[in-house]
């Protein structure tokens, strides 16, 4: 079996060239029709496109995305073509929870924010936007969750209708996939006639996929003093990124909200158990992400641990000062530990 592997994609060599008989490894906007051709399987990220232009006439059976997103899989040809894919969702819902966490504390701190007096809407609840409810309800906010996939399933009584987010919320935060069609479009999501209705002047945050908000829109809303702070992780037109929309916001960070070594690590077992799911073979591997160099947090509160744990201004600092840099910075991103990593002494 030859599998081509995203070279970004951590924890992976050792467990995958015990299961493979040869691996290849590229960059993942490298993937091309020559480099795939005699491939039985990829395991990619957000970065390679995998549609007909690339897959066909390849003998390649199987597609495994170390990421939660799959809009960059062309599902329709991989149907027609026999073409077997997975994603591994949920993955890194904690890493973003906790990218989450330290922005809400960072409002807290810098801009007076009264977290405890102000209402969240959630706009997806899934496996990320369910842990983010978590956080917001843990440090005493009032949570309002739209999700009209799920409502349409559980019952819309669960669930609140985006314009009652609009009027309703302080923040409001999107955690769902990109769709283009089907019954729950979500590109441009966020519209021109969204921010238009919006009633309390709220922080916007996007940390799902850039194109679910409208930039153009979301500049004229904060122009207009509709929209009072942006927190941008994922951009339109990624990595050439608005520029303008990048120094405007609170905190603007790499696409990176997802990427602790956790999560990584996450991500690259459900590949990896995909793969040997489809091919019949036994996962017998382990993954573990390395130790973090400072394993102890000492600190006299709960917000100082939570920050030194993972502070985003470092990430936001370093985009700021160099945009042009954003897929250096995404691709060799300090892999992050989230909390079970550390042990904690009051200073």
């Amino acid at each position: 079996m030859k599998v081509i592997v995203d070279n970004k994609i951590p924890f992976i060599r050792e467990a995958i060239e015990s299961i493979a008989d040869e691996v290849v490894y590229a960059e993942g906007k490298d993937f091309t029709p020559q480099l795939i051709h005699d491939a039985d399987a990829l395991i990619i990220r957000t970065r390679t496109r995998c549609d007909r232009a690339l897959l066909e006439g390849s003998r390649v059976s199987f597609i495994a995305t170390a990421t939660i997103g799959h809009d960059h899989i062309d599902a329709d040809y991989c149907r027609e073509a026999g073409i077997e894919w997975a994603n591994a969702p949920g993955c890194n819902a904690s890493s973003v929870a906790q990218y989450m966490h330290s922005a809400l504390l960072l409002l807290q701190m810098q801009k007076d924010c009264k977290l405890t007096e102000m209402t969240m809407g959630i706009v997806g609840v899934g496996n990320v936007g369910s842990k983010v409810a978590e956080v917001a309800c843990d440090m005493g906010m009032t949570v309002l969750e739209n999700d009209p996939p799920r409502a349409g399933k559980e019952g819309k009584e669960l669930f609140r209708p985006l314009e009652e987010l609009a009027r309703e919320c302080d923040i409001i935060t999107f955690h769902v996939p990109l769709a283009h069609g089907g019954a729950y479009p979500t590109f441009h999501l966020a519209d021109e006639a969204f921010f238009r209705s919006l009633q309390k002047k709220p922080i916007v945050i996007n940390t799902s996929r850039g194109e679910v908000v409208d930039t153009a829109a979301l500049l004229r809303a904060m122009d207009e003093g509709k929209v009072s702070e942006a927190i941008i992780d994922v951009w339109e037109n990624e990595p050439d990124i608005d520029r303008r929309l990048l120094q405007r916001a609170f905190l603007g960070t790499p696409h990176i909200a997802g990427y602790s070594a956790d999560g990584k690590a996450n991500a690259t077992r459900m590949a990896l158990h995909a793969l040997c799911r489809h091919f019949g073979i036994k996962s017998d591997f382990h993954i573990t992400p390395p130790r973090p160099e400072n394993p102890v947090i000492t600190a006299g509160s709960e917000a100082e641990a939570c920050l030194q744990m993972y502070d985003p201004r470092r990430d936001s600092d370093a985009l700021k000062a160099h945009p042009e840099d954003f897929e250096l910075l995404r691709g060799n991103y300090p892999l992050r530990r989230e909390r079970q990593a550390y042990l904690f002494r009051h200073a």
